[in-house]
């Protein structure tokens, strides 16, 4: 069995496709997407078809990162709405429009938001790895952590996990399209929605794939680990 992880999509359903044809899951493996599924990039609606079906087939387990808990939060304040309309907002409503008008909350599909709120947990583990979007203080159990710590810090605070285990995460991007490997913590966020490579990696074996929006794809070993960038 493999236990694969997925950065940061971003609306990048190109790259997730291609992504996931090279990978070619099989029934056994265990996917985990690590959030940011919305926001910046061109097909966030594609993004969410794809990991709801994938969710519904019971190949994936799928993690929210700040920018869903950001549009779950938009949907029921203004203020709230106009953070996140600037943060790439726009671009998801925008792909959930019909051809004749911009987009709104309403045009979300109730499945959607569902997915966001309940189907999404904040942190998966294993026996070896734990998998969060952001980060994780280092002393506290998982169970335990505030969710502003595993939805929004920063990569280059990582510390050890009082676990032993070695967190798996994205959200901080590696603009240079390489994942960060330090030892303890393993971030896969490559910077798809910018130009670079949306990034599988099976933690196991350390093999990772990538794939672009332009549909390049490439392959290759997680480097040994370094000192963040």
């Amino acid at each position: 069995m493999r236990v694969l992880a997925i950065g940061d999509i971003h609306g990048c359903s190109l790259a997730l496709d291609t992504l996931l044809e090279a990978v070619d899951l099989r029934p056994d493996d265990r996917l985990v997407t690590l959030g940011d599924y919305v926001d910046r990039g061109p097909d966030s609606r594609g993004v969410i078809d794809r990991l709801i079906a994938l969710s519904d087939a019971g190949l994936l387990i799928p993690l929210r990162g700040n920018h869903e808990q950001m549009m779950l939060r938009a949907r029921s304040s203004t203020d709230l709405a106009a953070l996140w309309l600037r943060a790439g907002g726009h671009q998801t409503l925008t792909s959930y429009a019909p051809s004749d008008r911009d987009g709104t909350f309403d045009d979300v599909p109730g499945a959607h938001w569902d997915f966001f709120e309940h189907t999404c947990a904040i942190f998966h583990e294993t026996d070896t790895h734990f998998f969060v979007h952001a980060g994780a203080a280092p002393d506290e159990p998982l169970a335990r952590q505030r969710p502003a710590v595993l939805l929004w810090e920063p990569f280059h605070n990582a510390l050890p996990h009082c676990s032993g285990k070695i967190m798996v995460c994205g959200h901080t991007a590696q603009r240079d399209g390489r994942p960060m490997n330090i030892g303890h913590a393993i971030c896969i966020d490559t910077w798809a929605c910018g130009g670079a490579w949306l990034t599988c990696l099976d933690v196991t074996s350390g093999r990772l794939w990538q794939a672009s929006q332009r549909g390049k794809v490439q392959q290759g070993w997680l480097a040994p680990p370094r000192r963040p960038r």
